[in-house]
């Protein structure tokens, strides 16, 4: 059983009667109060409670329920999965069901009976474990491409996936090397309908300037030298499935004209040729770069960002992604367990740690050269930390000022929300909770070049 001092539940009012009542009868669970919703805001975001009892008549207006609603709004717009009970007067039915309709919990009418409004609380705080459990659990996967997340950031790039994944929509897909952005376009792929049909991708950065034209769009026999045949392009390769262009951002100047105009009226010219080929495929880019910045430089076209940022989708890094490093590295373990004949059965604790605290500058792909070099030098059926070979630097944690270590955490966080705004300083700076000011001077404080 959870203790229920450890569960924090929230009483928002501003009678200081109910308050010192409430506060009293429930007094096995972490009470903490507010009378206001900025108060009350402050509050969610300091402790996060799984649940409130909200009561609509808040100041300036404690006669209208406006002031609750907005509060109730705020809350679960901060923390979707807390559990709101609204308080509401006899006479106020409608408020109740509009506030059941913003996502309220419940609703419990005035006056305050605490006998009865302490099973309401108890019911919440258990569909809340019970749901917070699921989350935990929850290994979403798409079709054979497999994305591993119980983290919120990855819930929702998941749903994002499956909503847009049965429309035609051409898809950006942004995120720091390796935190597996071709899994993701494959995973589009496997729930469209074009999942019979080929999924063909090609990174412009890996191929030479000269030829990745040639390898885009094909040739015909006698284009130039050495064109002894007539040969196909990934384009026409791709026909009725997809095709994924992974790191765009470098695709070449001239060539980014030829690709817009394929994306705009969908035919392409093999070189050499002059006949138009009409072409049917789902379009899906990645790119590690900051476009926004590389148009303002100069260096990629406009009109070509608008055109494949249909839709855009970010992936956080692996560091931002709470506790699903250890969903991966259990996954990976039973991966190269069965590739390389290994029967490592797990992780001890300290590697667990490890993980853990490690900045994973090299994301999902570092944590798959870590996991299958320590399958292979583990001398016992649990990995160590060791045998990781993260260079984690405890001394150095445990000698850094308070100053430092909150440096880091809010340079690590302008960067993640910048990133999750994708590239959009005002909404950054709302998500932050600060004025775009004040983020301009932290990022010059803490010279981010990233933004």
């Amino acid at each position: 059983m959870t203790n229920k001092l450890n569960q924090k539940l929230l009483i928002i009012d501003d009678d200081p009667g109910i308050l010192k009542q409430l506060k009293w009868s429930f007094t096995d669970y972490d009470v903490i109060t507010a009378s206001n919703q900025e108060k009350a805001i402050a509050q969610v975001r300091l402790h996060q409670p799984k649940v409130v009892t909200l009561d609509l008549g808040l100041p300036p207006d404690p006669s209208n329920a406006s002031e609750g609603l907005s509060t109730l709004s705020a809350i679960l717009n901060f923390c979707p999965l807390t559990k709101v009970i609204v308080l509401t007067g006899n006479d106020d039915r409608k408020n109740a069901i509009t506030a059941i309709a913003l996502g309220a919990f419940d609703f419990f009418q005035k006056p305050v009976e605490p006998e009865i409004l302490s099973h309401v609380v108890a019911r919440a705080f258990h569909v809340h474990q019970l749901e917070q459990e699921n989350q935990q659990l929850n290994l979403f996967k798409a079709s054979s491409s497999s994305i591993i997340g119980a983290s919120a950031s990855m819930q929702k790039v998941t749903k994002m996936v499956e909503r847009i994944a049965k429309n035609n929509i051409t898809t950006l897909l942004l995120g720091e090397s390796g935190t597996g952005k071709e899994v993701l376009a494959k995973s589009i792929h496997q729930l469209s309908d074009r999942q019979t049909k080929p999924f063909i991708a090609i990174n412009c950065a890996s191929i030479p300037e000269n030829l990745l034209e040639s390898e885009l769009f094909g040739y015909e026999k006698g284009a130039f030298t050495g064109a002894n045949k007539l040969t196909i392009g990934k384009i026409e390769c791709a026909e009725g499935g997809t095709l994924f262009l992974d790191e765009i951002g470098d695709m070449p100047l001239n060539l980014q004209a030829k690709m817009l105009r394929f994306l705009q009226e969908r035919v392409i010219e093999r070189i050499g040729g002059r006949a138009e080929i009409a072409i049917d495929v789902r379009i899906i880019c990645a790119t590690h770069r900051n476009l926004t910045k590389m148009i303002e430089q100069e260096t990629f076209r406009e009109d070509l960002y608008y055109r494949i940022n249909e839709i855009c989708i970010n992936i956080p890094p692996l560091r931002a992604r709470e506790s699903d490093v250890i969903l991966l590295a259990k996954s990976l373990l039973v991966k190269y367990n069965s590739e390389l004949k290994c029967k490592v059965k797990g992780l001890t604790d300290d590697a667990v740690q490890a993980l853990m605290t490690h900045t994973w500058p090299g994301n999902i792909r570092e944590l798959q050269n870590k996991v299958k070099s320590a399958v292979i030098m583990a001398d016992n059926s649990l990995i160590n930390a060791d045998e990781l070979g993260l260079d984690n630097s405890p001394q150095r944690q445990e000698l850094a000022t308070l100053r430092e270590v909150r440096a880091t955490a809010e340079r690590q966080a302008i960067i993640l929300a910048y990133s999750l705004c994708n590239q959009n300083m005002s909404k950054t700076a709302e998500h932050l909770g600060i004025t775009r000011p004040t983020l301009y001077s932290l990022v010059e404080k803490y010279q981010i070049s990233e933004l």
